[in-house]
């Protein structure tokens, strides 16, 4: 098995994006192509290729097309659900952090909620920590969108765990990214 990656860019910077042949497998922001795709080929051991123009259409293609169309829709400002088929058997996501992103995955455009808030959502009150962890290691960023997870008195809090970049970049990358959603911080009303 292999999965396709390619590069687009965007406002804030170079996204790299990853489909397998059963969805959306990483997107990542500020990381270099060739580190994204050596994490890729050691997550999952399987061989990385780079979409060519006019390459053959296969599953993989359709859903990196249908994912690099979502995310041109995204910062042109349109409200994007990414409603995307996802592939995360392969990321390393442990079963709770594929429950903490199913939780954060229902957050909606242009609103915010804390980290206690998907903790409740999710049926674990009082995880606030173990779910910050968990969005942390998020393997498809803004897709399912952990940057609409914020501190729970309404500030920024942190953003994308051992992402590349340093904290000050991840933090900006986060407040452009709710920006561009109509998000100012502090929030004063968080979705439930």
């Amino acid at each position: 098995m292999s999965i396709l990656v390619t590069t687009i860019d965007t406002p804030v910077g170079p996204i790299n994006i990853a489909t397998t042949d059963a969805g959306l497998a990483a997107a990542e922001t500020l990381t270099p192509p060739d580190v994204f795709i050596a994490a890729l080929e050691g997550r999952r051991r399987i061989s990385v290729e780079r979409l060519a123009t006019g390459s053959t259409p296969q599953p993989r293609t359709a859903h990196l097309e249908r994912a690099v169309a979502a995310f041109e829709r995204y910062f042109a400002g349109e409200p994007e659900t990414f409603d995307l088929p996802l592939d995360l058997a392969g990321s390393g996501s442990r079963r709770w952090d594929l429950t903490v992103l199913g939780g954060v995955r229902t957050i909606p455009w242009g609103e915010v909620s804390s980290y206690g808030r998907v903790a409740r959502r999710i049926g674990k009150p009082g995880a606030a920590r173990a779910v910050g962890g968990a969005v942390g290691r998020n393997p498809i960023g803004i897709v399912i969108p952990c940057h609409r997870v914020i501190a729970g008195d309404g500030s920024i809090g942190g953003y994308g765990g051992d992402w590349w970049g340093s904290r000050e970049q991840l933090i900006s990358l986060k407040r452009q990214l709710l920006e561009l959603e109509g998000v100012t911080l502090p929030v004063g009303r968080f979705a439930d």
